[in-house]
């Protein structure tokens, strides 16, 4: 009997290569969002800071209007960085959850792919046993019209 063979191993091989690169994209995705949520936290304790410097400065009760706008300029340049970061981390969150579908879509193809395949294999064992049960039954007969005679 000839050896088992599926006919779209080829597929299959190319869905594994998808699933592979679809888990390199995710990965990639995923760490490009944990460092611009990283730098977030390093922009708002940045902010964090300016306040306690603010605050110690104004508890001193002597402070110039120059010190006043820098402050307010840093302030503003921070909430707007701020703002940016977390509009970044949005898109971020947005490009790691298509990869993470596309990823599960890949996946799901691949499980129907390989349930072919192992259904197809089970196919093939069963009309091998058959064969190899036809050829013992062929034998058998022979030889009890061999011993009859």
């Amino acid at each position: 009997m000839k050896k088992f063979r599926f006919q779209l191993e080829t597929l299959l091989k190319v869905t594994k290569m998808n699933k592979d690169q679809a888990q390199v994209e995710l990965a990639t995705a995923t760490k490009k969002l944990e460092e611009a949520r990283h730098h977030l936290e390093e922009l708002l304790e940045q902010m964090a800071q300016g306040h306690k410097d603010y605050d110690a400065l104004t508890s001193k009760g002597t402070i110039t209007v120059g010190t006043l706008m820098t402050y307010n300029s840093f302030f503003n340049y921070k909430r707007e960085q701020i703002e940016q970061q977390q509009h970044y981390i949005m898109e971020c969150q947005a490009e790691r959850q298509k990869r993470m579908t596309e990823l599960v879509k890949i996946m799901n193809k691949l499980k129907s792919i390989e349930q072919l395949k192992e259904k197809r294999f089970q196919q093939y064992m069963a009309e091998v046993l058959f064969e190899e049960q036809k050829v013992l039954d062929e034998i058998g007969g022979q030889l009890y019209f061999r011993n009859m005679g």
